[in-house]
């Protein structure tokens, strides 16, 4: 099955109900793709693609730029002012700017360069149950372990890549990106709230710019649904900015424990039901 074909199945009611989970699990740690696929297999609707699903997660990186426009508008002047002025490059603003884009480089390339696998092999549901159980346990460990002493401030090159290469596993569906770069984040002795927000900020690139690429991929193709999958988009926009505003307000004084719950039952849950035969692995 093609990216058009499955782009152009989406009805208005999945459209609405996609939109909603995709709003809803981008930006927790429990994996916005594996979501989209489990409810697209249970339901009977189909595999959603890799490219309605990176499309519609404009949508929820619009939500983050709007969310943090203040931060993003300081750094990128910051950054700029760097450019031209070297006693303005020692700033966490302009250095800021920076780590965003080296750790956005990982997960660009490797998007790139595994781009056929993700859309096709990747997307079988084994590997979802696992990656959703393996890494809700790895990042239960980091959170658990981690000393926390870090904020933004304390942002390094090194780390910047670090978490660089802790958003390039979220190629892999059931892994997530927040949950991989928070728990990077973690790992390396950043609060709950600092690790949550840089990893908001590192997605904004890598996430637009898939969800531009695969928009102009499918851009002449007439058959594509482009209304539903625009309405799944503006739902998920509407739904990503509430969780984002209650989710840094939440980490102030709370763990990821519920997650990791979340992530290692509905893992085992999905092993039961493809040993069973209630759902195929992949789509047939």
């Amino acid at each position: 099955m093609t990216v058009s074909l499955i782009l152009g199945t989406v009805t208005w009611l999945e459209a609405i109900i996609l939109g909603i989970v995709q709003g809803l699990t981008e930006f927790l740690p429990i994996s916005s793709s594996a979501h989209l696929l489990i409810l697209s297999r249970f339901t009977g609707w189909g595999d959603p693609g890799a490219a309605f699903t990176a499309v519609t997660q404009i949508g929820t990186e619009l939500a983050v730029i709007i969310y943090f426009r203040h931060d993003i508008v300081r750094i990128a002047k910051a950054w700029l002012r760097s450019l031209r002025d070297q006693s303005a490059r020692g700033s966490i603003d302009a250095r800021m700017g920076w780590y965003v884009i080296i750790g956005s480089l990982p997960i660009l390339v490797l998007g790139f360069l595994f781009r056929d696998k993700i859309e096709t092999v990747a997307r079988n549901l084994w590997l979802v149950a696992f990656t959703l159980i393996i890494f809700g346990a790895i990042l239960g460990v980091c959170d658990a372990l981690g000393s926390r002493t870090k904020n933004v401030d304390d942002l390094n090159a090194r780390d910047g890549i670090l978490y660089g290469l802790g958003q390039a596993l979220a190629l892999i569906p059931g892994v997530s990106r927040s949950g991989a770069t928070i728990s990077t984040g973690l790992a390396l002795g950043y609060t709950r709230e600092s690790a949550a927000r840089y990893s908001f900020l590192l997605a904004i690139p890598a996430v637009l710019a898939s969800g531009l690429f695969e928009a102009l991929k499918i851009g002449s193709d007439t058959t594509a649904a482009w209304g539903p999958t625009l309405l799944a988009t503006a739902i998920a926009f509407v739904v990503g900015y509430l969780v984002i505003a209650w989710l840094l307000r939440y980490l102030v004084s709370n763990t990821f424990l519920p997650f990791v719950i979340y992530r290692i039952a509905l893992g085992l849950l999905l092993i039961i039901a493809l040993l069973f035969g209630v759902v195929s692995p992949t789509v047939v």
